[in-house]
């Protein structure tokens, strides 16, 4: 099944986001479908270096679709992540201090999208599931993606332009070995203990 006419051209496809995730879920869909609204509200340049910033409010499968459409990404600085268990997605354009924020609406699910979902998935889950069973989940779960892909956005987000502070460009720390691993810390992540600077498993340890 083909969803690659969900991306403005200058976006990846769906397709490449399910293959970064490895496989194809509503929670990749709903990151997805964020960020390609989020970065269409920007202006049409992906991240090549570091103009864009996302913070992500959770660690699930959403937030794969969000590194793959907006470049954001741990190693480059620019993906932030708030360990506050929302499904909620800020994006930032350092240079002109426009801001989007993506929150999902606390009545959408895929319930209400379909309302057999639920039930087909976890009888596909069960250990006596039959290739029927698998494939009739499997056909649910692509009109379930589909279906967050194309419909109306209203139905499925809350979108606010927000006034943020750009969050600083990623730093370069020096690092120095823990006195107790001798493991190499960046700097302002050391804890300083009794005179000895320690890696924070370390610390935790002493």
């Amino acid at each position: 099944m083909s969803m690659h006419h969900h991306a403005p051209a200058h976006l990846p496809t769906f397709e490449e986001a399910v293959a970064f995730h490895g496989h194809l879920c509503p929670g990749l869909a709903l990151g997805y479908r964020a960020a390609v609204l989020g970065m269409t509200a920007l202006g049409p340049r992906r991240s090549e270096d570091e103009e864009i910033v996302t913070v992500v409010e959770n660690d699930a499968c959403g937030v794969d679709g969000v590194q793959v459409v907006t470049g954001c990404t741990f190693g480059k600085g620019n993906l932030i992540f708030h360990d506050y268990g929302k499904h909620v997605y800020t994006f930032i354009n350092r240079t002109t201090g426009d801001a989007v924020r993506i929150v999902t609406r606390a009545d959408f699910s895929t319930g209400q999208i379909d309302p057999q979902f639920g039930d087909l998935r976890e009888r596909a889950r069960r250990a006596d599931a039959t290739l029927a069973d698998q494939g009739l989940y499997e056909e649910h779960l692509a009109g379930v993606c589909t279906a967050i892909l194309t419909i109306d956005p209203d139905r499925i987000f809350l979108i606010t332009r927000p006034v943020v502070t750009p969050p600083a460009e990623a730093r370069i720390y020096r690092s120095r070995p823990c006195d107790t691993c001798g493991e190499l810390v960046a700097e302002p992540k050391g804890v300083h203990l009794d005179g000895r600077f320690l890696c924070v498993p370390c610390s935790r340890n002493d």
